[in-house]
Order: C-alpha cells, then structure tokens, then sequence
C-alpha cells in the first residue's frame, strides 16, 4: 500500500483516466460542430464508452490485470485507496456498457443533444466506477458525491419540463439526507474502530481487521457498532432503491430524462451494490463470510438487510401493478428488482454475490431495451402512459419484439437473461440453507408477471388510435437496442461462461483482512 506509483498502479484507474480523456476530447469536438449536428457527441461518447470497455476487457485477457489472486496486499493501491481486483473489472464493464447504451438511445431526443448532458453521463460513470474500486472511507465519499452531483444535474436536465425540475429537486435532496445519514454511520465506525487502538486510517480492510480482531465487543461498542451499520445502509439503500428508502424513485425516474432514467436504474444500483459488498464482506460490521456455498457468520445487522430484501421485492411489485404511467411502473419494477439481488448479497456466499453482479450485468441491457422503446415511443406521443403502447406490433413490429424479449427479461420467463439471473440468485440461497427466502422471491416473480404480461397485451391485442402515424427509429438507436436485446438472449441461452467470470470475482471478494 506504499512506496512509489508503479505501472500497475496506472493500470489500475486505467479505465477512469481513459473515461477523462474521453471527457475533454467530446468537449473539444463539441466546439467543432455545428449546432444542428451535435448529436453526433452522443455517438463519439458511445464509441468511446465501447473503445475502453474492450481496451478494459483485453487488459484482462491479455495483460492479466487486474489477476484472479485474491492476496490484499496485491489489490490494494495508492495508499490503499483503491482495491484493483476481478471485482473492480466486473462493475467497470457493467458501468460501461450502460454508459454506451444510453449514448445510443439518447441520440433521438433533441433536448438532450447538448454536449453537457454526455460530460455528465461521463463524469458520473467514472464516479460509480471509482466506487466499486473504493478500499477506502473517503475514497468512497469522494467517488459517491462525484456520481450522485452529476446525477442529481441529469434528473432535473430538461430544464423546460417541470416535472424535471421537480425530479431534480427530490433526487437532491432525498441523496443528500441519506448521504449525511451514511457520512454519520461512518464517522460512529471510526470511532468505535480506533478506539483504544493504535490504527487510526479509514481503509475498509484495516477497520474490517480490528472489529474482527475484537470480538466479542462490549454491549456499548456492539450497539454503536449496529448504529452505524443501519446508518451506513440507509446510504446505499438510497441507491439501490431499497424500501424505506425508495420513495425517491417513482417521481425521480417519471420526471427525469428517459435515456437518463435507464442509466440510473442500472448504473446507480450497479454501484450501490458493488459498495454494499465492499463494505459488508471487509468485516467493519462484524459478521465473516462464507466461502464454498458455505453461509457466512453474521451479527445483528443480518436481519435489517433480510427484512428490507423481502419487503421491498413486495411493496415494489403490488405497487407496479396499479401505475398507468409506463415510467413509474418500471421504477417499481426497479425497486422489486432490487429485491430479488438482495437475496443474493444476504446469502453471504460466493455463489450468491456472483449471481448478484450476473444479475446486474443483465438488467442493464433489459432495461436499457425497455427504456428505449419508450424513448423512441414518447418523441412521437410526448407522454409515457400506457395507452402510448396500445398496438405497438402493428405500429412498429420490430420495437415491440425488443420491447417483449425486454419484459419476459424483467419477469424471468426463459430464454431470456432474466429467468437464468433469476434462477442463480434463487439457487444460491436455496444452497445457502434459505430456501424460505428463495421461496418469497419466486412467489414475488409470479407476482410481477402480472404487470409485465399486461404490457404484452397492450402491444399485441389493443389497437391504437395513432395506429398511422409512423415512429421513426435512428440507425444509432436500432445498434442500441438490438445490441441489447441480442445480450438478452445470449445470457439467457449461453450464461455459463458470463457466471463463472462473476463467480470467480466473488471468491477473491471473500478473502478479508488477511488474505
């Protein structure tokens, strides 16, 4: 963790700093263009987003960075800032490949093809990405305040719209009450932690390695110990959408955006699990990991994350049900959704935590494809209500097909990436001795089916009073969502390999302190 910056170091933010040039190189072809043809920012950051995310991947396959070892010592760099290991590589091609997809789908929406909008969608990906890298307290604030700053701007972008505005103003300031919240439970941590020690850092490991050290604590230091963890998961339980924590979403995601929208509903909870599982398999709350599809050992925190993981997969698909509006039933939907990964973070095993990151991989291309077709539907009816998708198959047969694959995805009907998802997430509790927990998340998804089916029939058997008018598709945005749905079926056909790669970075996940 000292000494001089090494190469590796360098390779380590790699994919941050190429994700800052390519910042200041759309700002400078921004200047170049004309103001009619600035959509072609849009398509210079999508190519940029897919150039370093095979530049990321072959550093991998070629370079051997970041390597499967799973040693501390040899993931953690800048002062043990970061932690560069196969987990970090996961979340970053999940980061990008969002970041490229919203590109494409944001290419037909006129009011956002201003070169501010794709600096944001930029400068927040580097900031969920330095979080899923985060080793340390204030690496992880600083790289939190970075995404969220620049996502609270995209909420409320549409500065004409009000109810942008209004999404905006929420987004703000639900993030900043639960990020004062989250600051205060780490503060209490380092109290506690650095107490009577001789440790004074904020590294995750280094806290991890005293509160396992210590234990039992006494009765004081384990109740401030679960004060600060519920603190801490009111954070991250804000970007997941987790219930009580999720009344942002509906208005957040109806006001927003569309393209952005789907950024967040992926990228966002992408990143506010990758520091869930930083921070609750580093050992700071007390509890030691499983390993081999063993469950690990927990403390009093383990019930607070159950009981969220159940009631919030129940209150965000009974509410889902009675929307109208086709936005706010995809941020329920969302919320459900952030359910069922849930029950593979509380598994507190390898083969849950693999089958959470498949599971993350996947919702980004479902719901980019979801997010898309209503992209490309509301520049023609400028609203998102249902009644816009009555008919779609005659209107447009080849959106409705992307919009199918995208809701048997979300329902997990196979062959899509949803039911395998699904299925990992299920069979890793089941393994894990929680087959009561596996049982209420399928019951949920016979549940969700119902909304999801619903849509179908709007699509296939309704007509359409504008069954007429014509819904023209860009070429970029036809790359964009048929990139996305091919990804849908090819994880839901051929997901082994997907999952061992997922698998293989939960299992160095799960070495702590030592090694």
């Amino acid at each position: 963790m000292s000494g001089e910056p090494t190469l590796s170091w360098y390779l380590a933010l790699a994919p941050e700093i190429a994700l800052a040039i390519l910042l200041v190189a759309i700002q400078v072809y921004s200047r170049t263009l004309p103001s009619t043809e600035q959509r072609k920012v849009g398509l210079m950051t999508a190519w940029g987003a897919l150039i370093i995310l095979l530049g990321t991947l072959g550093l991998w396959l070629i370079g051997g960075e970041p390597g499967s070892q799973s040693d501390l010592a040899q993931t953690l760099m800048w002062g043990g800032m970061i932690r560069h290991d196969m987990i970090t590589l996961v979340f970053r091609v999940i980061f990008l490949a969002a970041l490229m997809t919203t590109s494409l789908i944001s290419l037909d929406v006129v009011r956002l093809q201003k070169i501010e909008y794709y600096a944001l969608l930029i400068t927040a990906t580097m900031g969920f990405s330095l979080m899923a890298a985060s080793a340390d307290l204030i690496m992880l604030y600083v790289a939190l305040e970075m995404a969220s700053i620049s996502s609270y701007v995209l909420a409320g972008f549409a500065k004409g719209d009000d109810r942008s505005a209004e999404a905006g103003m929420k987004y703000f300031v639900y993030g900043a009450f639960a990020t004062g919240l989250m600051l205060y439970g780490m503060s209490l941590l380092y109290g506690i932690t650095t107490t009577n020690t001789t440790y004074a850092g904020t590294n995750l490991y280094g806290l991890g390695e005293i509160v396992l050290n210590s234990q039992p604590l006494s009765p004081e230091a384990n109740g401030v110990l679960l004060i600060a963890a519920a603190l801490i998961i009111v954070g991250f339980g804000f970007k997941i959408s987790a219930v009580p924590f999720h009344f942002w979403t509906p208005d957040v995601y109806e006001g927003s955006p569309t393209p952005f929208t789907a950024f967040v509903s992926t990228a966002s909870k992408a990143a506010g699990f990758a520091v869930f599982m930083r921070v609750f398999t580093s050992g700071m709350v007390g509890f030691t990991p499983g390993s081999l599809g063993e469950p690990g050992q927990s403390t009093a925190w383990w019930p607070m994350l159950v009981s969220m993981c159940i009631i919030t997969m129940t209150i965000g698909n009974f509410a889902a049900i009675y929307q109208r509006n086709i936005k706010r039933m995809l941020a329920y939907s969302s919320i459900a959704q952030a359910g069922y990964a849930m029950i593979g973070l509380v598994t507190l095993t390898p083969d849950g935590s693999g089958a959470v990151m498949f599971y993350l991989l996947m919702y980004v291309f479902t719901n980019v494809a979801a997010f898309g077709v209503i992209v490309i539907i509301s520049n023609v009816s400028k609203s998102n209500e249902m009644e816009d998708l009555y008919g779609l198959n005659k209107r447009s047969p080849y959106l409705a097909l992307v919009m199918l694959f995208a809701l048997l995805s979300l329902g997990g009907i196979p062959p899509t990436a949803g039911f395998v998802g699904k299925f990992f997430i299920f069979k890793a509790a089941v393994d894990a001795g929680y087959w009561w927990l596996a049982l209420v998340g399928i019951l949920n998804a016979f549940v969700a089916l119902y909304y999801y089916l619903n849509v179908v029939k709007y699509m296939y058997l309704y007509d359409s009073d504008q069954q007429e008018v014509a819904i023209p598709v860009s070429r970029g945005a036809w790359v964009g969502l048929g990139v996305s749905t091919v990804a849908i079926i090819v994880l839901g056909i051929y997901a082994g390999p997907a999952f061992e790669w997922t698998r293989e970075a939960a299992a160095a996940f799960f070495s702590l302190v030592g090694g």
